[in-house]
């Protein structure tokens, strides 16, 4: 850059600020400013031309006011005539002032486009650099779209500087941020990635950060990042401080290009060229070898910098999962950081190992650490840390520690900060229930919970401890007990009370044998607390009274004093007073079978999901909570006989691997076939249309729809939805979404006779039972139409085939042996059990076929990977085939028993 002469230093300007410093109060700076914007419009009103100087130092008062915080009104026009000027002073005093000043909706932009323009091809590096600078700081939809396709070749042109190089990266990633739909794709992205290989490690950073940027968007434009990015990371990390000196920062070399190149290889899986692997798992080595090499300097700005890459280093080894020996390195190096007296790494090592909980392979080495992280839940000081804290706890629990951590999570309660005292509660819950293995342990865990936290105990915790009572027949007995002895107390919660009516009106006959807890002592003592609740909760006790007089009717009369009191029949809340009478004519006028009928005991509650678990992820929010149900090694099924988590699986976040046959629109063919040639080379499948051939085996066939709309499907890596117009009546209103999918919204509009398309990402974040739902509405003829389409999305589409030997499999065969993980199926062939027919489907479900693995070489078997965004669930398969009886029997074993559950029933339909 030319170095500024003398005579460039502005005298006037050096006055008139050394005038502003000197004012003694604030009416005198206003004043003077005033003085000097009238001498400035005066000199840009005059007859007599101003020079280039004077404009220069005029426009750099106006700036200089402008930051001090006065509003400018004029000199825009003298700042746009300074880019035409061929000084470097002057011309860089004008792009200053545009950059701060100029809206982006300014009349001007286009005067200043044409001057950026003229530089951009002037080809002088200095002049290029400015207009480079300017469009990304002002970074408006005007410039993107005059400029977003000519950055690109300037990046990528053979004679372009370097510094003009780093300066189109970074103004091309400003571009993308501002206006991504502008920026173009295009044979460019193939060269700005040998970027990575460039001699000038400036122009590499710049556009390693650009890389990184649009690969999150477009990962097949630029999959062939990553061998060229390993590359140079391990030119770097095994570099001395000395060899890039210019880069190297306190004895870390290159630093942040070391963390952006990590951050680019985690927007892709595991390199599968094996030569590749090997020298990233090197680097991967090199840097945590290095983190336990002592310090080369004292000073933080070393230990921040190795840090960082360290940090993304295991950021990249949790992404990848695929290397055990790395996962447990990292694991043990954060425990190290787990004392460290810098709170922010404390803070990073725990939020780090949460994640590392979620590997099978790092699981039992994260569990290792419990003692620490109890340490610093009851002894940090910083509350974010502490809720780091109870977070991995939550993450490291299973079957061998959850009392451990139950309790000292109930403890840490009853000192928590009011913040995360609703998340702890709910987190308690969970896995209370969760890893109940005595359930009078579950119900003694509640119950404290709820006096030592009743008013952070939502509903939904105190409901599914009634679920589960009345659904487990063992523990009905013990939960009686235990609420009625919680009941004495002198003060107890609202909660509790609302809990022990429940469970007392269903059950309370199992203690009355008892003289401590007869009859009237169980209506005395939650009578004894009615006028101290909440109307809700009075009405729940009402309703424990009437089933008090089908269980006990020695106390009916009792009773029915008290529905007849005028407390009760005059009541002012309408619904007290409508169960008051109703329950009392009901005791009054039936008879004592009619009474047992209506007041029969609640039948048990169907499973589904847990109202907990979905509570608890939607406070912390998509994304945030490590699933325990995904990161147990053995992840046994829920001993409650209750809720696996079946949470919705689709998200338009990241598209998946190119790899993968997402849709399954390729049938029973493998991963990277061609479509059937009965498609006539078209992916086009119209989904209402009833003689669809390409429909594949075990995809997800939609209903009918009217005859009005045709929605087409298109597997190109995604989802492609072609809705087209079938009348000549225009639609309107027009919508399309699928629950948990963000989708860009479509036109309102439909013509007649026309076709829009909307694309949809997919990934899986659970395992899933149902497919996701299209649902479409529109107006057509001024009446409302509604069609839903089940998408052929299944649980099978996200398979990761895994070759295994006979030891590797019957190995893990023999590990998933408990029966909840275990699902077998015996079934009628509905098809011709041909042979190679048979190992095509299995092939095309998405699991590896494994040859010569079973004793008997006419049963079949297979392994592969369900991955979904937080977690793998492994799968092994073997299909025993009896030819004579045209029978099959299917035996799926799978890390999670509803994930073996429903891969039985998708396969088991392919046969």
């Amino acid at each position: 850059m030319p170095a500024v002469s003398k005579g460039d230093g502005m005298r006037g300007l050096a006055v008139f600020i050394s005038d502003i410093r000197n004012c003694k109060s604030k009416e005198a700076e206003v004043k003077r400013i005033n003085k000097e914007l009238a001498n400035i419009r005066s000199k840009f009103k005059g007859d007599k031309a101003l020079d280039g100087y004077s404009k220069k130092k005029y426009v750099c008062k106006l700036l200089f006011i402008f930051l001090l915080g006065h509003d400018i009104d004029f000199g825009h026009m003298e700042a746009v005539n300074l880019l035409s000027s061929n000084k470097y002073t002057e011309k860089q005093i004008g792009y200053l002032f545009i950059s701060v000043l100029v809206n982006s909706n300014s009349d001007l932009i286009r005067l200043i486009n044409n001057a950026i323009k003229n530089d951009l091809s002037s080809r002088n590096p200095t002049f290029m650099n400015l207009s480079l600078h300017c469009i990304a700081n002002v970074g408006s939809r005007e410039m993107a779209e005059a400029f977003a396709a000519e950055i690109p070749h300037i990046l990528v042109a053979g004679d372009t500087m370097d510094s003009v190089k780093q300066s189109a990266a970074l103004c091309l990633l400003r571009l993308n941020r501002t206006s991504p739909d502008l920026v173009p794709m295009g044979e460019w992205t193939s060269r700005v990635v040998h970027l990575l290989n460039d001699q000038h490690l400036g122009v590499v950073t710049a556009a390693t950060s650009l890389i990184a940027t649009l690969a999150q968007k477009n990962p097949d434009e630029f999959k062939t990042s990553v061998s060229l990015a390993v590359a140079r990371l391990s030119r770097i990390v095994t570099s001395a401080s000395t060899d890039l000196q210019d880069y190297t920062y306190y004895f870390v070399p290159a630093p942040w290009l070391s963390v952006k190149l990590l951050r680019l290889l985690q927007c892709y899986p595991p390199p599968e060229d094996a030569a590749i692997r090997g020298r990233l798992t090197e680097c991967l080595e090199t840097i945590l070898n290095k983190a336990q090499e002592p310090p080369k300097s004292k000073k933080i700005q070393h230990s921040n910098s190795k840090n960082a890459v360290l940090f993304e280093a295991i950021s990249l080894i949790i992404h990848h999962d695929s290397e055990p020996t790395l996962l447990v390195r990292a694991c043990n190096q954060l425990g190290q950081f787990l004392q460290h007296r810098e709170t922010n790494l404390r803070y990073l090592a725990l939020e780090s190992m949460c994640t590392l909980a979620s590997s099978e392979f790092s699981h039992e080495a994260v569990k290792t650490h419990i003692e620490t992280v109890i340490n610093a839940l009851k002894t940090e000081r910083d509350v974010s840390v502490r809720q780091r804290a109870v977070d991995l706890l939550y993450a490291m629990c299973d079957r061998s520690n959850a009392q451990q951590i139950v309790a000292e999570m109930l403890n840490y309660l009853e000192n928590a900060d009011y913040s995360i005292r609703e998340e702890i509660v709910l987190k308690v819950a969970i896995l209370a229930e969760k890893y109940a293995v005595d359930y009078t342990w579950y119900v003694d865990t509640i119950l404290n919970l709820i006096r030592i936290a009743g008013d952070y105990v939502s509903e939904e915790v105190w409901y599914r401890v009634i679920q589960i009572v009345i659904n487990r027949d063992d523990v009905q007995g013990y939960a009686a007990k235990t609420v009625f002895e919680a009941l004495q107390a002198p003060a107890c919660h609202e909660n509790l009370l609302k809990v022990g009516g429940y469970i007392l009106g269903e059950f309370g006959n199992l203690i009355a044998g008892d003289p401590r807890s007869s009859p009237l002592i169980q209506f005395n003592l939650l009578h004894s607390k009615f006028h101290l609740c909440s109307v809700p909760t009075r009405a729940l006790l009402l309703s424990t009274y009437i089933k008090f007089i089908n269980l006990f009717p020695e106390i009916k009369p009792t009773i029915q004093d008290v529905l007849r009191s005028d407390s009760q029949m005059k009541n002012a809340d309408v619904e007290l007073q409508q169960r008051a009478v109703e329950y009392l004519r009901l005791s009054c006028i039936a008879s004592t079978d009619i009474l047992a009928t209506v007041l029969e005991e609640m039948p048990p509650f169907p499973e589904r999901e847990s109202s907990i678990l979905a509570k608890l992820k939607k406070k912390k929010g998509p994304g945030k909570l490590p699933d325990i149900e995904e990161i147990r090694k053995e992840k046994n099924a829920n001993i409650n006989g209750g809720t696996e988590p079946v949470n919705a699986s689709t998200n338009a976040k990241a598209s998946p691997p190119p790899s993968s046959d997402l849709l399954g629109l390729g049938g029973s063919s493998t991963q990277n076939a061609a479509p059937p040639a009965s498609t006539g080379g078209s992916l086009l499948v119209d989904v209402f249309s009833e003689n669809n051939s390409t429909t594949p085996p075990g995809s997800v066939r939609p209903r009918r729809g009217r005859e009005l709309l045709q929605v087409c499907l298109q597997n190109l890596g995604r989802m492609y939805v072609f809705f087209g117009n079938k009348t000549s009546t225009q639609f309107l209103n027009f919508s399309s979404a699928v629950l948990n999918v963000h989708t860009k919204p479509a036109d309102p509009t439909v013509e007649g006779g026309a076709q829009l398309q909307q694309i949809l990402n997919i990934e899986c974040v659970t395992d899933f039972m149902e497919a996701p739902v299209l649902n479409i509405q529109f107006r057509y003829g001024g009446t409302l139409q509604n069609i839903a389409v089940k998408l052929p999305i299944t649980l099978n589409k996200f398979f990761q085939p895994t070759e295994m030997t006979s030891q590797d499999f019957f190995q893990r065969w023999k590990q998933l042996s408990t029966p909840q993980q275990e699902v077998q199926k015996i079934f009628k062939a509905k098809h011709s059990m041909d042979t190679e027919v048979t190992k095509a489907k299995i092939i095309g479900f998405g699991v590896a076929l494994l040859d010569q693995v079973d004793p008997n070489p006419t049963n079949y078997v297979g392994a592969g990977v369900i991955h979904t965004k937080t977690t793998q669930v492994g799968c092994l398969l073997r299909l025993e085939p009896n030819t004579q009886a045209q029978m099959y029997r299917l035996t799926l074993r799978t890390s999670r028993d509803t994930v073996s559950q429903r891969l039985c029933e998708l396969l088991s339909d392919q046969f």
